[in-house]
């Protein structure tokens, strides 16, 4: 249907109205009119006048409203800078809560995969034994902090006792982005050939995963037998997030090996997905291996989908934006997020990310069901969010610290502000009885049908109810990635709400998930104080958790994010200048 100004606008004079033959009461009219325009249009010019003084003398009237839109500081004069200095009483508390972890870790288990801090004892992924998991993942940790007794320990056990010669299957993804990355970074950090030994090793291990029809990996690996096996658990498929979250490990170990089949394997990965990716610019959780399509699964941004996301920047950034193909993919993906699963909370209006459900009715058809369901690992995404408005965002090369608002494109200043505003929502769900986040949370909606229940308003944990046993949605397993986006955060604003929340997260699981004997200890309910332990200390705390509240404290010239880029597991990797590029 046409609009109305288009039918004024082609409306002819009626007729018998005389058309243009104007009558002397039509120019007198006119003229009246006329008069009155005159006067009207120079109040407006008074007016406007007045208003561009007001903005040049005072600009703030315009920017301030522009930054409390984007969520930072708007600069004005000069790009000016941060200075982002270290808080030192806070880093070495960090440190110091890293040694807690650590030497229970070698005391007791020593080698072994993982620790259990209550029962004083390691364990490993598999009966033919371990890779050192935590040992690994734990070394570039060390060195950051200055750690050289620890570290030299910790060497000497890579030297002498690890062996991939396991004849079991490990997860591909875990291996290399824990064990691979973690080899990786440690000679980034020392240039010792020990570590880039051991991660050549590995890598040549791991690539007989890839040997499927489309080049997509498989789960699992045989380290001993260099074999690929399929995962009983997903019928065959594999998870989108673990194919496209190997990227950056076997790109930076090509690059230090000069050696292009481990470039390959993984842009292979990348040229099959691309070639799938749906029209929303999502990706489901799983793909095919046999055929590299996606198959009908959720869509989200937590487990299984969110380092998906994740490293389609890190890969712009890693070839030091090389590699538009990267560009594009990510920011494709990026406007499906926002248009598709970015949510408004219905009282207090916190931006969170839903989750899309696949169902079939009785005639076969699909429709897609939003659930309002956000897990804690989406919590990276906020700090990510941020990162990508200043690279993929930006308009400019580097932005201030923090941006201002003409530095960003559209997109930036849209990225920008739901980074920020996640940031504040993950905050949010730490507001408990032990001021930690629990796994997963759900947000209120109006056909949910809690109306008039006791739930609150916002968020809740599904499934919790006052002398009931905890559901496995409560617990809080020392997870990092809400520190990961205040560190993030941090570094490109210079704000210190960003320290201010940190220091609180780490007080609260000095607080509640310190045990005295050493080590920490997951807890199964973030509501319930005194807390229950779970009997478990993951690696990704002294990898990822305490790396990150160590660098919110420590000063910016320690890993600034314009040369290095982190892989999922926080392992550092200095941004390179690739002499190959992507020819999809």
């Amino acid at each position: 249907m046409e609009s109305t100004s288009l039918r004024k606008r082609n409306a002819q004079p009626a007729p018998g109205t005389g058309g243009s033959h104007k009558g002397v009461d039509d120019h007198q009219a006119d003229s009246r009119r006329h008069g009155s325009m005159s006067g009207s249009s120079y109040l407006v010019l008074l007016f406007l006048s007045a208003v561009a003084v007001i903005i040049y003398r005072n600009p703030t009237v315009v920017t301030e409203p522009l930054a409390e839109f984007i969520g930072t500081e708007v600069r004005h004069a000069e790009p000016r800078y941060a200075n982002i200095t270290a808080d030192i009483p806070k880093r070495d508390a960090v440190v110091a809560a890293f040694k807690h972890a650590w030497l229970a870790y070698e005391r007791d288990a020593m080698g072994d995969d993982e620790y259990h801090p209550l029962s004083h004892k390691g364990s490993n992924l598999t009966e033919a034994g371990g890779i050192g998991y935590t040992v690994v993942d734990s070394i570039d940790t060390m060195l950051l902090m200055g750690l050289h007794d620890e570290y030299t320990r910790a060497r000497e056990w890579v030297a002498t006792k690890m062996t991939f010669e396991r004849d079991a299957q490990f997860n591909t993804f875990e291996t290399t982005i824990r064990v691979l990355g973690g080899l990786l970074s440690a000679y980034t950090l020392t240039e010792d050939p020990l570590f880039l030994e051991k991660a050549r090793e590995l890598g040549d291990r791991i690539m007989p995963a890839f040997e499927t029809p489309t080049g997509l990996p498989l789960s699992h690996i045989n380290l001993a037998q260099r074999k690929g096996y399929k995962t009983p658990d997903n019928n065959g498929l594999v998870s989108t997030a673990e194919v496209s979250t190997l990227q950056l490990e076997f790109r930076y170990l090509s690059y230090l090996t000069d050696n292009d089949a481990y470039w390959d394997a993984v842009e292979k990965v990348m040229q099959v997905i691309k070639s799938s990716t749906m029209s929303t610019g999502l990706a489901s959780i799983f793909m095919n291996p046999e055929d590299g399509r996606f198959v009908m699964s959720a869509i989200r941004l937590g487990s299984r989908g969110d380092s998906y996301y994740e490293y389609l920047l890190k890969q712009y950034i890693q070839t030091n934006q090389t590699e538009p193909v990267y560009q594009h993919m990510y920011d494709f993906a990026i406007r499906g997020v926002q248009e598709h699963l970015v949510k408004k909370s219905q009282t207090a209006r916190l931006t969170y990310t839903s989750e899309l459900i696949p169902e079939r009715d009785r005639s076969g058809k699909v429709t897609w069901r939003l659930v309002p369901k956000q897990d804690h690992l989406v919590c990276f995404f906020g700090g990510s969010l941020m990162l990508g408005a200043v690279t993929t965002g930006a308009a400019v090369h580097p932005v201030t610290t923090p941006p201002q608002v003409k530095q960003l494109t559209p997109s930036g200043l849209r990225d920008w502000k739901t980074g920020y505003d996640l940031i504040e929502t993950c905050m949010r769900t730490h507001e408990t009885a032990t001021g930690l986040s629990p796994e997963i949370v759900h947000f209120r909606i109006p056909s949910d049908g809690l109306a008039g229940s006791s739930m609150p308003n916002d968020w809740y944990i599904k499934g919790a109810r006052p002398g009931a046993p905890p559901p496995y949605d409560a617990r809080y397993i020392l997870r990092p990635e809400t520190v990961e986006s205040l560190f993030i955060a941090y570094r490109l604003t210079g704000d210190e709400r960003y320290r201010k929340y940190g220091w609180q997260i780490f007080q609260a699981i000095e607080r509640h998930c310190k045990i005295e004997s050493g080590g920490y200890a997951s807890i199964l309910n973030v509501d319930q104080v005194p807390v229950e332990y779970e009997d478990k200390m993951e690696t990704f705390l002294m990898s990822e958790t305490l790396k990150y509240l160590y660098l919110l404290f420590e000063d910016d010239s320690v890993l600034p994010l314009s040369k290095y880029v982190f892989n999922t597991e926080a392992h550092p990797f200095p941004i390179i200048n690739p002499t190959r590029h992507a020819n999809f």
